[in-house]
């Protein structure tokens, strides 16, 4: 059985690396920390010896997550680590754009085009007469791109701008 190529965990499931064309095998708590972005925790000390590693993909992840990671000791052992500049470029690209707007619920679930979501809090709706009742499930929204907390959505017929605050992700 292969073990996790960033922590040597026993249990592992296998995980394709952006950008690398390849698959790796990783442990559960690694494969969230690629997926959602890791949490600091002594578990991801093991970044150490992986940005180390003599495999590009595992050079590659081990920098991803250690620029996700805000804790000194990561941001210093990002500035001693040394990666091929075809190599950097392709761990970098594969990063999230930290300019992006993200939208989320009242949660902090992330909310994409088309979710269907349920409002928390009965909302009046200026202008149109009625008020959107608690429980109401706002289908397909629409996320405004330069608003984080703005997204759109038809109740009663009617095209709203709801608060992201508002909602949870059904």
């Amino acid at each position: 059985m292969a073990s996790c190529v960033l922590c040597k965990a026993a249990e592992t499931e296998t995980v394709d690396v952006s950008g690398c064309d390849v698959s790796v095998d990783l442990c559960a708590t690694c494969r969230t920390g690629v997926d959602d972005g890791p949490k600091d925790a002594p578990h991801w000390q093991c970044l150490n010896d992986a940005i180390w590693s003599i495999d590009a993909p595992v050079q590659v992840l081990a920098y991803r997550l250690l620029s996700r990671l805000d804790a000194a000791w990561a941001r210093d052992l990002l500035d001693i680590a040394y990666l091929e500049p075809e190599l950097l470029e392709i761990a970098k690209a594969g990063m999230p754009d930290e300019n992006a707007i993200v939208h989320r619920d009242v949660n902090g679930t992330v909310l994409q085009n088309g979710d269907t979501v349920t409002l928390i809090k009965a909302l009046p709706v200026k202008g149109a007469g009625f008020t959107a009742k608690q429980g109401t499930a706002v289908r397909k929204i629409s996320l405004e791109m330069d608003n984080a907390e703005h997204i759109a959505g038809r109740v009663e017929g009617q095209r709203i701008v709801i608060l992201t605050k508002f909602v949870k992700k059904s």
